[in-house]
């Protein structure tokens, strides 16, 4: 059962109890309720007011009215927080030397290289020679080597100092083109985002404590309406 209604509950209790019992105790349990449940009701209206319009009353829905402020907002506090500039080019540095293409090149298919190749030599006056011992089927002895063999090349130029000096020199230039893409994706999810997805995604991040509003609403409202009971 939700927090706020318990406590509009237990106030309640409270007052009812009070006519039971007479004299000054009575008045003080009486005081304390009313006091108690006003709190309670007070902040469980001003809850309900925050994410829902309220005809009549000025300022309530103020999640649905501020929309385009609060998603302005969420944006500026992603790309601040975690897409700045300083922290694309700290991650590049970090991962300077832990590139590793090797796996990716392993599982390339690298036979329209090989094709590429067969194309030029029977293209060439070479493939009228070759034409007469076979063609391309001689050639295609050598498919498997040429494949391990281009591989292996393209493993160790991609390993080679002078290869990851331009790959980490690209990446650095990259860095505020990097930023701009990440703005780019974070404003066209958020652009997904209507009213009432952000009031139901705030609603449920807030509502626990949101809850706790109207409990301690009802404790300090009946702790000053016990205070005033005495001091009357």
């Amino acid at each position: 059962m939700d927090k706020g209604w318990i406590t509009n509950g237990v106030s309640l209790g409270v007052v009812g109890v009070s006519y039971m019992v007479e004299g000054a105790l009575g008045s003080a349990l009486r005081s304390a309720g009313l006091f108690a449940l006003s709190g309670a009701v007070t902040n469980q209206l001003a809850i309900h007011m925050l994410f829902e319009k309220v005809p009549y009353l000025y300022g309530s829905g103020i999640i649905i009215d501020r929309f385009e402020s609060i998603r302005t907002a969420l944006k500026i506090l992603i790309m601040e927080q975690f897409f700045t500039p300083e922290k694309i080019e700290s991650f590049v540095r970090s991962q300077e030397r832990t590139i590793n293409l090797a796996p990716i090149i392993e599982e390339t298919d690298f036979t329209p290289a090989y094709d590429a190749l067969v194309r030029s030599v029977m293209d060439s006056p070479l493939g009228g020679m070759l034409g007469m011992f076979g063609g391309e089927a001689i050639i295609g002895k050598l498919k498997e080597p040429f494949l391990e063999k281009i591989k292996a090349s393209t493993i160790e130029i991609a390993q080679s100092e002078s290869f990851m000096n331009a790959l980490n020199t690209h990446l650095h230039q990259g860095g505020s083109h990097l930023s701009a893409s990440i703005e780019e994706i974070v404003e066209s999810r958020l652009a997904e985002l209507t009213p009432e997805m952000v009031k139901e995604m705030l609603h449920a991040l807030m509502k626990e404590h949101l809850g706790w509003l109207v409990v301690w609403g009802g404790v300090f409202g009946g702790g000053i309406g016990l205070a005033s009971s005495f001091l009357l």
